[in-house]
């Protein structure tokens, strides 16, 4: 019920916004033909409005905790209501007697009057909160011995823990300060709480801290281990040995690292990759103008091959539909660049999981003739061009992987971004061992280059049209490179000392 009357409220407010911007192109002199030529136009916005803002679920957002991203869902849905009144009354009466600068209005004032209600509500709801704080719980702080924090970074995640401390905390615990990685922050605010310095200086810091009186209890870090530039990290960790102040790490606190990219120990394969390696191990990352040239390349190539094939994906969901149903799009949740996850797109070939009754289908039973046909031709992989113009994935490199079939040594294999075909694929297809797997796209991490692209995708072709040839002589030359210098080690020298950060970042 609630949904429904924050879709009237949402409507209605596109309506006021209209009118408005009637009004406003009337200059507030307003006739009765005027108005009449008007209301047809009125109609049609609340029919758009009420497709768009359903369409879009605009009703389903929390306007407490609106945020920039529910603002720009605002500017779309408004827009698109727009040009879908255009279009609905140009079809009824052909805008007679509607201003053409109307739309442009309804635009302009529609943002403006919905992304306001959403910030006055968001602005009231933290005033709200601030008063509800009890003054048992404040009594109760104030006896408590006060804890200073100082914050190291100016990002998301600091407004977050900020915003935390103001609606969850008892007043135990106090920002004294933010320290940035860049000068361009300090003498900035961030949710109220000033920039001090940058946090190469962070002993000058809590010097001048110590002057006003205030002591600092813990650093915490709102940035990942991994992003800390290495200017960073010294003086951070020269402070906490000199004065005793612990460091926390709220991605480590809320369990938001990655490092082990989600893979459980388990006993050591027969040889492994080890991933102590350095720049001269992986060449390809001294080249920061091929990921850049590549991305580029991948991007421009994913958009016209989507408009070139677009009827194909249209019968190939349209079949989806007939054969299998609704939704016609499968989404699996993969590690990709640096360990970071997305959602990988695929045509659905498989029908529901479970049964009207509950129980659980094989995946024989599960499969259609038409999914069996996608599989085979690929044809299920065509909504990873989706995942390609996003940047999630490139058109050549390691298979994205479950994270539960991430191998061991999965540091270097995702310093790149997933492909949609790649070296393991094309040379050893599904049938070798991870081992084999792993060599493979550690090997093509260390030999990228735009023409080994071009000769993976040209294996690719005949590799649909054929199916999967294995070839050994080239999986022995990646075995034999990678031994030779030292990054495959056999199982009695087998060991994961040290992970790939210092040079991903290269990437």
């Amino acid at each position: 019920m609630r949904l429904y009357v924050l879709l009237g409220v949402d409507v209605g407010l596109i309506l006021l916004a209209t009118s408005l911007g009637f009004v406003l192109r009337e200059n507030f002199e307003i006739t009765q033909a005027r108005f009449e030529a008007f209301l047809p136009y009125l109609c049609a916005t609340f029919v758009m409005s009420v497709v768009f803002v359903s369409a879009a679920g605009l009703n389903k957002s929390i306007w407490r905790f609106s945020s920039m991203h529910d603002y720009l869902r605002v500017g779309i849905v408004v827009t698109a209501v727009s040009i879908g009144t255009v279009a609905l009354s140009f079809a009824y009466n052909r805008l007679d007697g509607v201003a053409r600068s109307l739309p442009f209005l309804q635009i302009i004032v529609g943002i403006m009057v919905l992304v306001a209600a959403r910030v006055i509500h968001r602005l009231r709801h933290a005033a709200r909160q601030r008063r509800r704080t009890s003054e048992s719980l404040q009594q109760a702080a104030e006896k408590a011995q006060q804890l200073n924090v100082l914050v190291v970074g100016v990002g998301r995640l600091t407004e977050a823990y900020i915003q935390a401390l103001v609606e969850l905390g008892t007043g135990r615990v106090k920002v004294a300060g933010i320290v940035g990685s860049a000068h361009r922050h300090v003498g900035r605010h961030v949710a109220n709480h000033p920039v001090l310095g940058r946090a190469e200086d962070v002993e000058g810091v809590l010097n001048r801290l110590e002057v006003h009186g205030v002591t600092i209890d813990r650093i915490v870090i709102a940035m990942p281990f991994e992003r800390l530039p290495r200017a960073i990290v010294k003086p951070l960790l020269l402070v906490e040995q000199a004065r005793r102040i612990p460091l926390q790490f709220l991605t480590e606190a809320l369990d938001l690292d990655a490092g082990s990219c989600g893979v459980s120990p388990s006993s050591p394969p027969q040889a492994s990759l080890s991933t102590e390696t350095g720049s001269a191990a992986l060449p390809a990352q001294s080249r920061p103008w091929f990921w850049t040239v590549k991305r580029g390349l991948d991007a421009c190539a994913a958009l016209g091959i989507l408009v070139l094939l677009s009827p194909i994906l249209l019968i190939v969901a349209l079949l989806v539909a007939a054969t299998i149903g609704s939704p016609v799009v499968f989404w699996q949740r993969r590690p990709g660049r640096r360990g970071r996850p997305f959602h990988l797109y695929k045509f659905r070939t498989m029908g529901a999981s479970h049964t009207p009754d509950g129980r659980r289908l094989p995946d024989t039973h599960r499969m259609s003739k038409a999914g069996k046909f996608m599989r085979r031709t690929r044809l299920d992989e065509l909504p990873q061009l989706i995942n390609i113009l996003r940047g999630d994935m490139s058109f050549v490199g390691p298979r994205p992987l479950l994270p539960q079939d991430q191998p061991k040594a999965c540091a270097a294999r995702l310093l790149v971004r997933p492909g949609l075909t790649g070296w393991a694929q094309v040379v050893g297809g599904r049938d070798i061992s991870p081992e084999d797997k792993a060599a493979l796209d550690f090997w093509y991490v260390r030999k990228a280059s735009l023409l080994l692209d071009l000769g993976i995708i040209a294996r690719t072709v005949p590799f649909i049209l054929f199916g999967e040839r294995i070839s050994e002589s080239l999986i022995e030359r990646a075995r034999r490179e990678l031994t030779e210098s030292g990054i495959m080690k056999g199982e009695t020298n087998y060991r994961m000392e040290k992970d790939l950060r210092a040079t991903s970042t290269v990437l």
